[in-house]
């Protein structure tokens, strides 16, 4: 018996916004994400991005709580493009998301940025830059 990686799942405070913003990014959830406990969006390749909220995970683990301080991973997306990764980050922080750290031409060669999504969960986008800074 070998586990598979099958999914990510994010611990949410507000099931709604994490769905606006992760849609926001081209994940795809069903119409009434927003109003559910719990939620997933299909990726490419055939795992998943779970959502639940903090009173779903409290309803089976009470001594849960929620973690404190900056946070330890991130989703990371890929762009297609240098264009790309300065597009989705301004997109995002018009519309108020956090904006961790502004696209750069990182010295491992590709188009870096970082945003917050509603729970403060890092979400990286990037693309091969073709230049070093």
């Amino acid at each position: 018996m070998t586990p598979r990686f099958d999914a990510i799942g994010l611990v949410v405070g507000d099931m709604a916004a994490s769905v606006a913003f992760y849609r926001r990014l081209g994940f795809v959830f069903p119409e009434d994400a927003g109003r559910q406990p719990h939620t997933e969006a299909a990726l490419p390749g055939g795992t998943r991005l779970l959502l639940d909220t903090e009173e779903t995970v409290l309803s089976f683990h009470p001594s849960w709580r929620a973690p404190s301080g900056g946070g330890r991973a991130a989703l990371a997306l890929l762009c297609d493009g240098p264009e790309e990764v300065d597009a989705v980050y301004e997109d995002l922080v018009a519309a108020g998301y956090h904006g961790e750290l502004k696209p750069w031409d990182a010295f491992w060669g590709q188009r870096y940025a970082v945003v917050h999504d509603p729970d403060g969960n890092g979400v990286d986008l990037f693309a091969p830059s073709g230049s070093a800074s």
